[in-house]
């Protein structure tokens, strides 16, 4: 062998011994590895979306009647203290219902029979009265408020509507019992002072949930159908008298 080729062979040997030397340096646990040609490489490669949770298999058409109406009670009343004790929350126009204002309603409309203008009758107009004066009156509210571009929805304008008819029936209550006791002018300022203050609790509570929800320079439009709603329903309850 020429002395070239002798040259060429160690330069041969001392980079094998590099490249052996810096993969024993890099990877010193597959240094005495062997592989097999022989060996199929098989597996299957998944990612996961989420994790499994129970909740997701839960439905409310699974839980008990009893489990329901409780749960609907407990939200009827959430929304009572919501109309007694005002603030701007969004509880009322997150978690709509109709139930609480059709049970005031019905309410205010039983306590509202067998007054004087409906002694022939015994009470039936002066309920459908109130019924209709209720509902159609916040259905007009609604889409006046819808028209003149409000952010929330009919129904959600419904349900405030009717919850903030609370302390009227309260007045209602409080006026039948005044009532009982007699008809004279101390009654009627008792029941003056009364209705005139849960009227303007029933119109303060209706705006401070519905009036962040109108453009600003049309506020006024809003809350004067308001006034005028409840204003109706005030003066029936103030011009109740029994038979």
């Amino acid at each position: 062998m020429t002395s070239s080729g002798l040259h060429v062979a160690g330069a041969a040997k001392m980079a094998a011994a590099e490249g052996s030397g810096a993969g024993g340096t890099l990877f010193p646990g597959l240094a005495d590895v062997s592989i097999s040609q022989d060996i199929p490489v098989e597996g299957e490669i998944t990612v996961p979306v989420g994790s499994h949770s129970p909740d997701e298999d839960y439905s409310t058409l699974d839980e008990p009647v009893k489990d329901t109406i409780m749960r609907d009670l407990k939200a009827v009343g959430k929304k009572f203290v919501h109309v007694m004790y005002p603030r701007k929350s969004s509880a009322l126009l997150r978690d709509w219902d109709l139930w609480g204002p059709l049970v005031l309603c019905v309410s205010l409309a039983l306590m509202l029979q067998g007054g004087s203008a409906d002694s022939k009758d015994d009470g039936g107009p002066q309920f459908a009265e109130v019924f209709v004066i209720i509902w159609f009156g916040a259905v007009v509210i609604t889409l006046n408020s819808k028209l003149l571009g409000g952010t929330i929805s009919f129904f959600q304008s419904l349900c405030v509507l009717g919850y903030c008819v609370l302390p009227l029936t309260v007045a209602m209550l409080v006026c039948r019992l005044v009532l009982l006791a007699g008809a004279g002018t101390i009654s009627f300022i008792i029941r003056l002072i009364v209705v005139g203050a849960m009227f303007g609790w029933s119109t303060l509570a209706s705006t401070a949930f519905l009036a962040d929800s109108q453009p600003p320079n049309r506020k006024a439009l809003v809350v004067y159908p308001i006034f005028l709603f409840y204003f109706v329903i005030s003066w029936m309850i103030l011009t109740f008298t029994p038979q």
